[in-house]
Formats: structure tokens, sequence, C-alpha cells
């Protein structure tokens, strides 16, 4: 029987792996982790007996395991897997009509103009705020594209680091770090809330969306070597503060180190970002010795009740946190799933809630939990 607190299991997608789930209303949209399994379709109206409704393959080499949904606008991610693979069908994202979910219809592909493809992204209906591979660019940069005609796909603006832009003249200055990477944006308000691995945290004014502008940036890492991965903020303020969730990721580590857990910033004066406090499982670092990847921290929920925050904690499953008060935050429930076969431990990637404050936990080497919680 599953570890579980204020949780407890509702129904079970039996799928390959995934790397996002999403819902809208009672549809729920997978993104799988390894092809030929691209996006998965599923009818959750009743959650104790889901219902695939359609599935969408990809050619070997590549995956689509990232999926965001607005109004009857559907689009994936698609990002190049090692060095195989069919070079033609090239990276970039996949845009869909999903107003029949049952039937999904591709309305164009957006292509990347170099590299892998594109990573994580935020899509608020009309644009799409992504993290591509560019020409003449060093790593994965920030872009902006306008899909008023999801046919037409405009980039309407783009920002890297200074130095990622080689291919126009910029000394690279980091030969001997690792290479910068966008990895996820996150759009609020006129402000844009960027993770850039192992090159930390960065907020963007974004009122003028083709000219984005730096207002500020913090890094962990190298002192805590696990890349940021997420920069959740806050809808409201808590404590009468601004208030950010940053999630770093237990991969890719500097050095073996205990595994990565997320941060709590105060951003209220955001020219200066300040780490208040941490989220962490107990028991998990009890000595700070170090652990195999993907046992700590991946991502938490980009929807969430109230100040109450449901994360995918990769081996420690679903793990379920309230900050209404930032400084000191709470663990309120988890769920540890069983052990998919041919595997030794869970390995829970992405988390999602629905209207219902159902709580839809992938795991990314096999099946989708689907999970009541009291908490919300």
């Amino acid at each position: 029987m599953a570890d579980a607190l204020n949780t407890s299991l509702l129904g079970h997608i039996d799928c390959p792996g995934g790397g996002q789930v999403w819902v809208e209303g009672t549809t729920l949209y997978v993104g799988h982790m390894r092809g030929p399994s691209g996006t998965s379709i599923y009818d959750v109206s009743d959650p104790r007996s889901p219902k695939q409704i359609a599935r969408i393959h990809l050619p070997p080499g590549w995956h689509s395991h990232k999926v965001r949904v607005a109004g009857d606008i559907m689009i994936v991610n698609h990002e190049k897997l090692g060095q195989d693979g069919d070079l033609d069908f090239g990276g970039g994202l996949g845009i869909y009509d999903v107003s029949n979910p049952a039937e999904p219809r591709e309305i164009a592909k957006w292509r990347t103009s170099g590299g892998r493809g594109v990573h994580r992204y935020d899509f608020d209906g009309r644009y799409a705020y992504i993290s591509p591979t560019a020409e003449g660019y060093v790593g994965n940069i920030v872009m902006i594209l306008d899909l008023a005609d999801p046919a037409s796909p405009k980039e309407v603006g783009r920002w890297w680091i200074p130095g990622q832009f080689t291919g126009g003249g910029e000394d690279y200055p980091w030969d001997n770090w690792v290479t910068p990477r966008c990895h996820h944006p996150l759009r609020q308000g006129d402000r844009l809330y960027v993770s850039y691995w192992h090159h930390g945290l960065f907020i963007l004014d974004i009122s003028d969306l083709s000219k984005p502008q730096l207002i500020s940036q913090y890094n962990t890492s190298p002192s805590f070597p696990h890349p940021t991965h997420t920069c959740l903020p806050m809808p409201t303020p808590l404590k009468g503060r601004k208030i950010m969730v940053v999630a770093d990721e237990d991969v890719a580590k500097l050095w073996p180190v205990a595994p990565s857990f997320a941060w709590v910033y105060d951003i209220t004066e955001e020219r200066l970002p300040v780490p208040i406090s941490t989220i962490n499982v107990d028991g998990l670092d009890t000595d700070g010795s170090p652990q195999p990847p993907m046992t700590g921290c991946h991502q938490p929920s980009e929807r969430f009740s109230g100040t109450v925050i449901p994360f995918a904690w990769f081996a420690q499953g679903l793990q379920i946190f309230d900050i209404k008060d930032p400084f000191r935050p709470v663990s309120v429930g988890h769920y540890l799933p069983d052990v998919p076969e041919g595997a030794d431990r869970p390995s829970s990637n992405d988390a999602t809630i629905d209207e219902r404050g159902l709580v839809y936990l992938v795991d990314r080497i096999h099946g989708v939990d689907i999970i009541e919680t009291s908490v919300f």
C-alpha cells in the first residue's frame, strides 16, 4: 500500500511515462517522455475510470514531453534526444486544435532555427513563452511567440544572457562553466520569471513584449550545485510580501551532493530577490550526504489552490506544502506511488490539479495517478 498523508488514490492510468500533465475541464493531456508516444489525451470525467480518447505519435529520436492547453489550442514541444532520429522532423512546437479533444487536428508546426528544439514553456492562449535553441546562440534562450493566428505563429521578442549570442559577435565567457540554458519562463502580469539552469533565476520586464528588459538575477549555484528549474510567483502577497517559489531539480549536479529542494524568495523589492526559507521533505537530508540523482525536488504544480502547492518530488512522489507563512512552509500531505514495473523506485515528474481539486501525478517511467486530497 502506498505511503500517504491526507491523500488517497482515486484512479490510475496505465500509460508510458511522461514529463508533464495538464487538465482542461475534464480532459487530461499527457506529454510523454519517450517516443513513439508523443501526447495522450484522456477523458477524466469519471476519475476512477479514465479513458484514452487520442494519442499523437512521434518519429524516433524526438520527444514531446511537455503540453499546455488554453481554450481550443494545444501546444506541445518537439525536442531532439541524443544524436539519432529523423533530422527532417525538426525541433519546435506542434500546434493543435483540440476543440474536439478526441480528434486533435494539427494546425501548424513552428520550427526552431537551430539546435535541439524547445524544452519548457508557458502559454496563456495568445502568447507562448518558450525556451528554444536558436541559430547563432549557445544554449537555450527566452523567446515570446504570438499565436493570435495559431496557423502562423510570429516571434515578437527574445532575450538571452549577454555572451550567448556568439553568432552576433558576443564574447563567450563560460568556457570553464556550464553552458547557459533557459529552462522555463513563466509569466505573471508584465513580468517573466525565468529559470536558467546553473545560471540561476532572472526576472524580466515584458511590458514591451518586443524588448524584454532585465530587472534582476540571483544564483545559488554552485554553492548549491543543482540547476534552477522553475520560478513560480505567488499571485497575491503573503504576510504583506511578494513571494516566489523556486525549485531546484535533482539532476545535473555539479558534484555529488545531498538531494535538491525548493527555495522561497521575497521579491517585494524585485531588484533584489532574497531567499527567506526553504522547502524540503522531512528526513530526506539528515546529514547532508550525497544521494543518487532524482531523489529530491523536481517541479511544483503551475496550478495550485490558495497557498497550498503540490510538488512532484521525484523518488518521494507527491509532496504538498502550505506556504501561507512564507517564512515557515509546512508539509500538509504526501502520496508515494507504487514503483513502476522495471524501476527501483518512483520517479514523479510533474503534477497538476483540476477544478475539482484532484491532483494528477505523472511518473517519468510509467503511469499517471489521480489523487484525492483533503488539503485544498
